[in-house]
């Protein structure tokens, strides 16, 4: 018998097919291609369709709409991809579904569906890399060379076609329109999140995005850097136990200078880390890997020194905070990378130069890609429909849109001063709109209470920025980890409440229930300063305080923000 939810099979979108409509009523949902199978319990009664959109004969963009059938809470939320995409976020889509939101997840044109983690699809040379550092067959395939149309879906249009579709979805289901609409996507998704807020402003009222590789071409066109100064000297690789080594002389050096104090196990502001890493060089008689080589010194400074153009010094790409020293392979850090047979995530690399980039030997590839020579070969066929480099936010503020920014310290895999970078160029966008609009026609957009406050004050009444201490790629890590920040979006734009501080736990082996311990995020540029007194595992016990002597590392203009 047909349902209201199987009804919307016959649903006619533009460029559009629906390929099911189907009522979840048990509770639980098997995810596609696990074996053996996993599940996903406790869940509502939900509407599952799934459909595929084509803006182009090229194009095959997978999407997920789930509807709660009985808890909707009169919201549409669009969740980001992560890594190359071609996977479902199943497990994103459950927790939010839980939440009463009507939820959209896609694999962004990619790959093939059904797959349900970073490391498969036809998604680039990427496959490879990761596949061989867990363990996993590797993909050969170099993904979307030849294939402009799926760059741009992956770039950005993807994410917009599931927005509208998954809106009309749920507009078909519910037979109204959602009251708000929301997006959340972390790293590739916190990407997604700001290529919205840019190019798409009326698609949501509000947006988070968490370590957010947002200058992608510059991005993709720095990781054969870091590998090559890796593989340079075979001398330069690290030992077992020697990150956990350099970590805890960052800790010594550092530790509770910060705003932390000196027990803590992370930094609470790397800024202000200049530790150097000549000072574990071996001497007499000691030996790896209790100290480290000259040739693994040289390395770990060229890795707190950022990505550099060897002709003229400029600053390409932000450096790595100290404090990112992580032994586990499974982090996908310095250790992990170093094992790859060539540069983690440099599939991008592949659909630019195609197969032979994997060829030592040929014109151009992933042991002689020479960052000044060959980066604007990068930037022609990926920065456009890739790089969400806009400052410009006019027409999301415009209608009321708020954005929330986060990043963790200690991120392994996108460098976390490039969300600060992007936040401070949002201030200096403002700041010159501001002046501007004081001497030009457009003076009327700002009143006397607005020509007082600060360029600070301005853009943090639509965007705003925590970032989180020994917090790694997006999750886990030393630090305090565990936070909410969607409640606190949807206060934001549906009452008016900016969020101040938010608190994050650290749990036992970061697994709730027990509490390890709690700390404020800032809105930045505050920082938690340790009160002096109280628990230093209390969140109470330390105050947002402005940050000082703060230096932030920027990419030289051309590569800029």
């Amino acid at each position: 018998m047909a349902t209201q939810c199987t009804g919307l099979q016959s649903l006619a979108l533009e460029q559009t097919t629906i390929t099911s409509a189907t009522d979840v009523i048990s509770g639980t949902f098997a995810i596609p291609g696990t074996n053996p199978v996993q599940y996903l319990t406790g869940l509502p009664t939900f509407c599952r369709v799934t459909a595929t959109i084509a803006p182009t004969t090229d194009s095959s963009i997978k999407i997920e709409v789930w509807l709660p059938e009985s808890t909707w809470g009169g919201r549409f939320l669009g969740l980001g991809s992560g890594g190359f995409g071609g996977f479902f976020d199943y497990g994103a889509l459950a927790l939010r579904l839980k939440a009463g939101y009507a939820v959209a997840n896609t694999g962004l044109g990619t790959g093939v569906s059904g797959c349900t983690n970073n490391f498969c699809g036809s998604n680039g040379n990427q496959g490879n890399a990761l596949a061989i550092a867990l363990g996993e067959p590797a993909n050969p395939t170099t993904g979307l060379y030849g294939h402009p149309e799926r760059i741009t879906d992956f770039g950005h249009r993807a994410i917009h076609l599931m927005t509208v579709q998954g809106k009309a979805i749920t507009a078909a289901f519910y037979q109204r329109n959602a009251d708000k609409s929301y997006f959340f996507g972390c790293s590739t998704g916190g990407q997604n999140a700001l290529m919205e807020a840019q190019r798409y402003p009326d698609d949501y009222d509000g947006i988070v995005a968490g370590a957010a590789p947002f200058n992608r071409s510059r991005s993709y066109g720095s990781t054969p850097y870091g590998w090559q100064v890796a593989h340079a000297n075979p001398g330069r690789l690290m030992q077992t136990g020697q990150m956990s080594l350099i970590n805890k002389a960052v800790l010594a050096q550092c530790a509770g200078r910060d705003g932390g104090v000196k027990t803590d196990q992370f930094l609470s502001d790397p800024r202000d880390c200049h530790f150097d890493p000549k000072v574990l060089q071996c001497t007499g008689g000691n030996l790896p890997p209790a100290c480290l080589t000259a040739e693994q010194v040289t390395r770990m400074q060229s890795y707190y020194a950022g990505v550099i153009d060897p002709v003229n010094g400029d600053v390409v790409f932000p450096a790595y905070s100290r404090g990112t020293e992580i032994e586990d392979i499974n982090a996908l850090g310095i250790m992990a990378k170093q094992q790859l047979p060539e540069p983690l995530a440099d599939g991008p690399l592949y659909w630019v130069f195609g197969p032979s980039f994997g060829q030592p030997g040929s014109a151009i590839n992933y042991t002689n890609f020479d960052i000044h020579r060959d980066l604007k070969a990068v930037d022609d066929q990926l920065a456009e429909p890739m790089n969400a480099n806009s400052t410009d936010l006019s027409a999301f503020r415009a209608h009321g849109g708020k954005l929330i920014m986060y990043h963790g310290w200690a991120d392994q895999g996108v460098a976390s001063q490039v969300s600060i970078n992007y936040f401070n160029a949002l201030v200096e966008h403002d700041r010159h709109d501001f002046e501007h609009s004081r001497h030009g026609a457009e003076e009327v957009r700002f009143d006397e209470r607005d020509r007082r406050r600060s360029a600070l004050e301005r853009t943090q009444s639509y965007a705003r920025l925590y970032m989180v201490p020994g917090m790694h790629h997006c999750t886990g890590g030393p630090g305090p980890n565990s936070f909410v920040l969607l409640p606190s979006l949807v206060n934001w734009v549906e009452n008016g409440t900016a969020p101040d501080a938010v608190t994050a736990t650290k749990y036992v082996d970061d697994t709730p229930p027990n509490v390890q311990m709690t700390r404020p995020l800032c809105v930045f540029p505050k920082i938690a300063r340790y009160n002096g007194s109280g628990s230093t595992n209390d969140a109470a016990s330390f105050t947002c305080v402005r940050g000082e002597h703060e230096f932030n590392q920027k990419p030289a203009p051309q590569y800029g923000p």
